[in-house]
């Protein structure tokens, strides 16, 4: 019997309640075995300018998902350097796992870019999408997309990296140890 596994990508600079909710609520309406959080090297489309290190990305990342036994941590993209494509990765995550069918979580923001991807129509024979709604997008596409309804969560990393930088509380929107783990190495801080 083959195996069903989510994979959320993404900087998880930090990683919040938003993304927990996204992989449980697709974990349980799909049925899958397992999601993985795979934190992301370089993603082509995003900037990243803080000084938050990939290792303090993985360990918060780590620390947010460490309650749920179902929710595992993908570094495959940490490992390679460069631009993290997608079409790379999931080349060989099914190089390294044949048996595995995977289903590759987007936001229903990067439904709307998906088509601008790289190497996209190859891609959708690699991975299952999976497309979450969010406020103010839309999850129609052209592309062959699983949508799943989730509640409405309006969580962004730049908001809580704005909050955090203006020591405002993050309180219920990121996980305790997470915040715990920002306070003790005083990530976000204004300079």
């Amino acid at each position: 019997m083959r195996k069903r596994v989510g994979i959320l990508g993404g900087t998880f600079n930090p990683p919040h309640l938003g993304h927990l909710i996204i992989a449980n609520e697709v974990l349980h309406a799909l049925k899958l075995e397992e999601v993985r959080f795979m934190p992301n090297q370089k993603p082509p489309h995003k900037k990243m300018t803080d000084k938050v290190t990939e290792e303090q990305r993985l360990a918060m990342t780590k620390l947010a998902i460490q309650d749920h036994e179902k929710f595992k941590l993908e570094t495959i993209e940490l490992k390679r350097k460069g631009c993290s494509y997608t079409y790379d990765t999931m080349q060989l995550l099914k190089a390294q796992e044949p048996d595995v069918d995977f289903y590759f979580i987007i936001g229903a923001d990067m439904i709307e870019y998906l088509p601008k991807w790289y190497k996209v129509s190859e891609l959708c024979k690699l991975v299952q999408f999976v497309g979450v709604n969010r406020p103010r997008y839309s999850t129609e596409s052209e592309m062959p997309i699983v949508s799943i309804d989730i509640p409405d969560i309006s969580i962004s990393s730049t908001l809580l990296r704005r909050r955090l930088s203006q020591k405002q509380s993050v309180k219920y929107l990121i996980p305790d140890q997470v915040i715990s783990y920002i306070k003790e190495h005083s990530l976000y801080e204004s300079r």
